[in-house]
């Protein structure tokens, strides 16, 4: 069986590594439609080695008959189109953060809960929307779940280091063109960070909340729960870092129960989506620089953390354009593929909740 999938925000950083990421996995298409502003209809982007589309507007697309339909054109976007599209028959896939907290929405990392997607899938009310996670959670809970499943978690502390992609096309810009300002002395008024961001860190990713954190730290602790289990405790501190693309973060965890080194080393070895590199020497790790373009998560550094019972400490790297985005969403699009469920949504015929 082929599909017709569309992707929306197909000119933006993320848009593209979904066209990019259903090529190369060769998900079964019978036609790829690239939708985006009126601003950007007629332009080009690829679709593989070969292929070209030309761009359409997403205000005036007619979205019946197609099966799938990848959003990544910010969440006031998908607020509108998103139900249009679910309505129309498609099945919504957004990455934005729209609809993640939305009890009727399931969220999912499918290497985790891919199960949610069954639960949803078999109520008569579900919307047809699936929200992915954000990218530094996606990282995080992927390495999390063997842990987890095997020793039980308690507590996560988690610090973030985060690339400017996270903040789009005109994040990595802004700091090409203030690294290439300082080298000759010059300045820059930052537009879309805070602060100047080359050669520094800045401890602020979205808004702030009226306790003091950011938006982006609240997400990573709504959304772990709501993925993984909703009694973990999770602080996070999460900060913009001087890098054009990958995520990194280091993790604290504690658990209810023991977690001897071999064994945590060993569950995260066998765990999908997750490659263990920890030589525990010169080098013996991985960097953002060396996730660019990969589809897995990294695990390095992993120790016991004496300072809480059971704890463990580990350093988790991914491309936060492909696993914190893309291939997540071409990955619950497969998996429903997997799980019989696009059958099962086709021989059902009751009207969408809009």
């Amino acid at each position: 069986m082929a599909f017709r999938v569309a992707v929306v925000g197909a000119t933006g950083a993320v848009g593209r590594e979904m066209l990019k990421t259903l090529a190369e996995r060769d998900f079964p298409v019978s036609e790829v439609i690239a939708l985006a502003s009126p601003r950007s209809a007629g332009q080009q982007v690829s679709f593989g080695e070969d292929r070209v589309l030309t761009v359409r507007n997403l205000e005036t697309f007619d979205f019946a008959g197609v099966d799938f339909c990848l959003f990544s054109p910010g969440a006031s976007v998908s607020a509108i189109h998103a139900p249009r599209a679910a309505a129309a028959g498609c099945i919504v896939i957004d990455n934005t953060s729209q609809f993640r907290m939305d009890p009727d929405v399931p969220l999912v990392v499918p290497e985790v809960n891919p199960q949610a997607l069954d639960k949803f899938a078999a109520r008569k009310d579900w919307r047809r929307i699936i929200a992915n996670p954000n990218c530094s959670t996606i990282q995080m809970v992927v390495a999390l779940k063997p842990l987890h499943d095997r020793f039980t978690i308690r507590r996560v502390v988690v610090s973030t280091y985060q690339s400017v992609s996270g903040a789009g096309k005109e994040g990595m810009d802004e700091l090409e063109r203030s690294t290439k300002a300082t080298y000759v002395n010059d300045t820059i008024k930052p537009e879309i960070f805070t602060k100047s961001i080359a050669f520094n860190v800045i401890p602020h990713i979205d808004r702030f909340m009226p306790d003091g954190s950011t938006k982006e730290e609240w997400k990573m602790t709504v959304e772990t729960r709501k993925i993984l289990d909703p009694d973990i405790a999770v602080m996070a501190t999460c900060v913009r870092v001087p890098v054009f693309i990958g995520h990194a973060e280091a993790v604290h965890v504690e658990f209810a129960n023991p977690a001897p080194l071999d064994k945590a080393r060993a569950a995260l070895r066998a765990a999908p989506g997750v490659i263990v590199f920890d030589e525990r020497d010169d080098g013996g790790y991985i960097t953002p620089a060396e996730s660019q373009g990969e589809d897995a998560v990294y695990v390095s550094r992993l120790r016991v953390d004496p300072t809480v019972p059971h704890g463990l400490a580990f350093w988790c790297v991914s491309d936060n354009l492909r696993k914190g985005a893309a291939l997540n969403a071409v990955q619950i699009a497969e998996t429903m593929v997997a799980r019989g469920l696009m059958e099962r949504q086709a021989a059902r015929s009751e009207p969408l909740r809009a």
